[in-house]
């Protein structure tokens, strides 16, 4: 059902996962700049103007795309088990995008050893975890509706 907590569950992903549009995930400061690694590519910030250095558009199709599925899962709740799958896909995507997120941090002039990282770096997994939490909820559901079931 729609008011199920596998809901807030699935929106908290996604919240979560859009958040890396905004929130860089590695920063480094070289001499007056500073470089930031968000979803959309890799920044250097010069004071208040910041311009995109290099696009990586593959780990923005993978955030707004985890994001898009994880807000559609939401109004599966009539078939449990696509569900369950989509929710288990979405977890992978996920883990894709964390990766690709690594790899978009190894542009970074200086290499990772000067970089800080950032909260954007621990979202993925936070992500991940609120869809596991998602699929433990529709579980339970499945668990209740046969227990229900028995009793007829």
């Amino acid at each position: 059902m729609i008011q199920r907590i596998q809901s807030i569950w699935l929106l908290l992903a996604a919240i979560t996962v859009s958040c890396l549009l905004f929130i860089p995930m590695v920063t480094a400061t070289i001499g007056t700049a500073e470089y930031q690694v968000l979803a959309s590519g890799l920044y250097q910030k010069i004071g208040n103007q910041s311009n995109l250095i290099k696009s990586s558009t593959p780990l923005l199709i993978c955030v707004i795309a985890a994001a898009v599925i994880s807000v559609v899962n939401i109004f599966n709740f009539s078939n449990r088990n696509r569900q369950k799958l989509i929710a288990r896909m979405t977890s992978i995507l996920i883990i894709a995008l964390s990766f690709l997120s690594s790899q978009a941090s190894k542009a970074i002039p200086g290499g990772l050893e000067s970089a800080n990282y950032k909260v954007g770096m621990f979202l993925p997994i936070i992500g991940v975890l609120f869809c596991i939490l998602a699929i433990r909820g529709i579980n339970n559901d499945e668990k209740l509706i046969k227990a229900a079931d028995r009793l007829r």
